[in-house]
């Protein structure tokens, strides 16, 4: 379930890896990706099933839309002069991108929840798998940035409007 649920963060940071992120920038991205993937689902398990209906839909739907716009900012931004973003990769921007791919793991927690799964062992694993994941999808596309040129961050942006699109459309 953990490495289901990183999945997202896998295919987001392809997109984001187009950005033209550092060393640094990555390591910090994946750490903190890593620890959200903590944070929600322990969040989640404590919780309980109670909630889990509803906010496994809503959820979804947030990411959804935050991964649509972030797409489009990082689309319109290649084609503008100046190149002042309001999403960026540190700090508060690095936070809500953490919150924004670990929504789908605070569903999975309320539901782990039901179960009572030993919250200390699924949390680890879910944060192992999002970590490792999200280093690899940052690495990769920073090669694919590197064979793009100027058309990486089209391609990134592209990636994360796809990806939100099939968080909102029911499958």
């Amino acid at each position: 379930m953990a490495f289901a649920v990183a999945m997202d963060a896998f295919s987001v940071s392809l997109g984001l890896g187009i950005y033209q992120l550092r060393m640094r920038q990555i390591f910090y991205i994946g750490l903190t990706v890593g620890f959200f993937h903590v944070l929600m689902p322990l969040v989640g398990i404590l919780a309980g099933h109670l909630l889990s209906d509803t906010f496994g839909k809503i959820t979804g739907y947030i990411g959804g839309i935050l991964l649509i716009i972030l797409g489009l900012q990082m689309i319109i931004f290649c084609f503008r002069e100046e190149r002042n973003s309001f999403f960026s990769p540190a700090g508060l921007g690095l936070i809500i991108f953490s919150f924004i791919l670990s929504l789908d793991s605070f569903s999975a927690g309320l539901s782990l929840g039901m179960y009572g799964v030993k919250a200390a062992i699924a949390v680890l694993c879910f944060g192992f798998v999002a970590l490792g994941l999200t280093w690899g999808g940052l690495l990769l596309g920073r090669k694919v940035q590197n064979l793009l040129g100027p058309y990486g961050e089209i391609f990134g942006g592209i990636v994360l409007i796809i990806f939100g699109i099939k968080l909102l459309l029911p499958l």
